[in-house]
């Protein structure tokens, strides 16, 4: 291999493109020699690996077992553990017939032992051992579909497989056949459901079971209890009805903000590790969420958000929690928050435990070793020295720093202006779009970020073949598919939007868009922010404002501007189903309601082009949509480029969003949730960048522009201060 890999790099190959195949090949023959060849592949990957670095490794699994054909059940459970031992060893993919394959958690043990003791070659014995063993374990393995053998166990073990298989099919039969045999329904809750529970919770914080299943498993679950519920009310007695759980967590998004996909994530994984969890949804008030964790004896609180302005109501939940004298622990998550602005912002304005939670798969850790009292103790600890470090950096000058506003000015984008790089629109000012057939928005879905919010990092399509969880990515994906059918033959959500065209040119940092070709009447400005960090290169400090032509050239030049949605009726199918104690679903609804929404404007963004007249002849696929391989950007308000979520107030004036059933929070979040919007710039040098810190200097100047106090603008743009608003001093 080492030798190849030279070769093929004197060529011209790049490592990545190299796939080597080390050889499977058959244990067990009854020849003494052939014992060690399972043992040999998985130690030549790591080999491999360290000698031919980024050059990939493959395997024909089947060979392995090729001496014991005719038995499904044995070749089966031989590739399940063979895969699960050469993967950690660095195999990257192996054939093997996938529908096929048992599930490593379900090979019986006494049959694992006799394959490991093959592939490891532990014991001189291991063939004859397995020879035997085989005789009493033919069948015709796996056909999971119509695979019903465990029905044949006892009620206990089948509500453990169902809850851990998230099989819903029988829950019902099996509960009641369950709650017949104890002697109050109570019990089949903390017996075999709890049970069923404690497994699952054991193979995700193990790393063997993914979020998916872990929902479908919850979905299982609820339904079970749900079941018991009346029963368990007819008993009326004194705390009959309620199982034993672990602690109580208030979950909420804060107020202004409508997403929750991971805070209801999280509330499932918790439910799931016996929590009670009260989750208060979205857009909820500081005294409420704080009001509610004091009535309902919380352990503590989490908060969550998405959108920037969150941040700063996280902020003032933890200044409440401190005025109102609670010391609960603090749970912080969501997409735009972080451990720094956790340790800088929230975690100074409360004296008690204040912990960022990157992902539901931590927050099981973090929870459980906040109620123990003798875990608490060295999680704060290490916190508390955590936090105190981060702040340290803040505050310690390790940032770049920023240039005076003339001089970040100075140096703009620079651009030579011509009119031939300019394009005149087929129309101007504004088209709505209603019902747009969401079948064929789904040609446009980028499903590799419908897997990251269910915690399966990969692209698609290839992590559907992730040797870890592709098998958990392609059921998935295949539920998906088929609620999105559902969705799009039923008429279950809805898509609407509006989009336009307007002359326009630029004046120093603001966009201006006119009523009229002549530019002489201005309909409404964008304020832009630029650039300010000094990273040393000499490169340019980019605003928005750099791509549209000035007005000074005299050129004519447009800005385009949209608002989309796909999520009109998601809030009521979600309910439905939620009724239905199926959050697996109705987080399916949500994740893609949002991923409907993100095509819709990437739909739009490729009709806009044509229109537009410049990306008339454009002829890509949706690998290089997703890629952005085309000219234009469409930038949206609350993003790196333009950081101000106060700026889609214009916006949605100016294309009268609110007609299509969008419409903007107090703090400027859009609702429904599955919503996209902002403005198209045209330019070949358009392009993403991130305006990151700014200085006193350009927010004092950005209020003056936007006719706004600048301390309003200082709490809008609190991510994005380089420094301490009260004294204006640099951080």
């Amino acid at each position: 291999c080492e030798r190849a890999y030279g070769l093929l790099l004197a060529e011209g190959f790049r490592p990545e493109d190299i796939v080597f195949d080390p050889n499977v090949l058959a244990v067990a023959t009854g020849i003494e020699e052939h014992n060690g060849y399972a043992k040999a592949f998985i130690d030549a990957l790591p080999l491999i690996k360290q000698r031919c670095p980024g050059a990939r490794t493959s395997g024909g699994i089947s060979n392995l077992s090729f001496s014991f054909r005719g038995n499904d059940v044995v070749r089966e459970a031989m590739h399940s553990a063979f895969l699960l031992h050469a993967v950690r060893a660095g195999l990257d993919m192996g054939i093997v017939n996938a529908g096929q394959l048992a599930v490593y958690e379900d090979v019986p043990k006494e049959l694992l032992e006799r394959v490991e003791d093959l592939i490891f070659d532990r014991r001189p014995d291991a063939t004859e051992r397995m020879v035997e063993f085989a005789e009493h374990v033919k069948g015709k393995g796996q056909k999971r579909e119509l695979d019903l053998a465990w029905r044949e166990a006892p009620v206990h073990q089948r509500l453990v497989h169902a809850l851990v298989h998230g099989i819903v099919d029988f829950i019902e039969a099996d509960v009641e056949e369950a709650r017949r045999s104890y002697a109050r329904p109570l019990e089949v809750i903390e017996g075999p459901l709890m049970d069923g529970m404690k497994v699952v919770g054991d193979l995700f914080g193990s790393g063997r079971m993914f979020l998916p299943q872990v929902v479908k498993s919850a979905r299982a679950m609820k339904k079970a209890v749900a079941y018991l519920e009346p029963f368990m009310e007819a008993e009326k007695a004194a705390g009959a009805g309620r199982a034993r759980s672990n602690g109580k967590v208030v979950l909420a998004t804060v107020k202004g903000d409508v997403h929750d996909i991971g805070k209801n994530i999280v509330g499932v994984v918790l439910g799931c590790n016996s929590y009670e969890v009260v989750d208060l949804g979205v857009m909820v008030p500081c005294d409420r969420i704080l009001d509610t964790a004091l009535a309902e004896k919380a352990d503590m609180v989490g908060l969550s958000g998405l959108i920037t302005p969150s941040l700063d109501e996280m902020v003032f939940v933890a200044k409440e929690m401190e005025r109102r004298g609670l010391q609960l622990p603090l749970l912080i998550g969501g997409a735009t928050t972080s451990r720094q602005h956790t340790a800088v912002k929230i975690a100074t304005a409360y004296s008690g435990p204040t912990v960022h939670v990157l992902d539901a798969s931590r927050a099981v850790g973090v929870v459980s070793s906040l109620l123990d009292p003798a875990r608490r103790a060295e999680l704060e600890r290490e916190n508390r020295e955590l936090q105190e470090r981060l702040r340290g950096v803040y505050g310690g000058g390790g940032e770049k720093p920023l240039l005076p506003l003339a001089t970040a000015r100075e140096r703009r984008t620079p651009i030579v202006w011509r009119a031939q790089d300019l394009a005149r629109p087929e129309f101007l000012g504004r088209r709505a779009l209603d019902d747009v057939p969401l079948e064929e928005l789904a040609h446009y879905i980028d499903w590799t970020f419908f897997f990251a919010a269910w915690e399966l990092k990969g692209r698609y399509p290839k992590i559907l073949e992730h040797p870890r969880y592709g098998e958990a990515a392609r059921e998935l994906h295949a539920n998906a598919l088929e609620l999105l059918r559902q969705i799009t033959s039923r008429g279950w959500l809805r898509a609407r939007g509006v989009y336009g065209f307007w002359p326009a040119a630029s004046e120093g940092d603001d966009l201006v868009l006119y009523t009229d070709e002549g530019r002489s009447r201005e309909l409404l400005r964008f304020n832009m922010l630029r650039q300010q960090r000094d990273d040393g290169s000499g490169g340019p400090c980019r605003s928005l404002a750099d791509f549209v032509a000035p007005r000074e050239s005299g050129l004519r030049d447009y800005v385009g501007a949209f608002a989309v949605t796909a999520g009109l009726g998601a809030d009521e199918l979600v309910e439905r189903f939620q009724r239905e104690h199926d959050d697996y679903d109705a987080i399916l609804v949500k994740a893609l309601a949002d991923r409907l929404a993100e095509a819709f404007a990437e739909w739009l963004h490729q009709r806009v082009r044509r229109e537009w007249g410049y990306g008339r002849d454009e002829r890509l696929s949706n690998e290089e949509l997703i890629e952005e391989k085309y000219r234009g950007i469409r930038p949206a308000f609350g993003y790196p480029a333009c950081p101000d979520h106060t700026e889609k107030r214009k916006l949605f004036e100016l294309l009268g969003a609110e007609g299509c059933g969008i419409r903007l929070t107090e703090t400027f979040a859009m609702w429904p949730g599955a919503s996209v919007s902002g403005i198209y710039l045209a330019h070949p040098e358009a392009r993403y960048f991130t305006v990151g810190r700014i200085g006193p200097d350009q927010v004092s100047d950005y209020a003056a522009r936007k006719g706004m106090p600048q301390a309003e603008v200082e709490r809008w743009l609190a991510p994005n201060l380089g420094y301490e608003p009260a004294a204006g001093r640099c951080a």
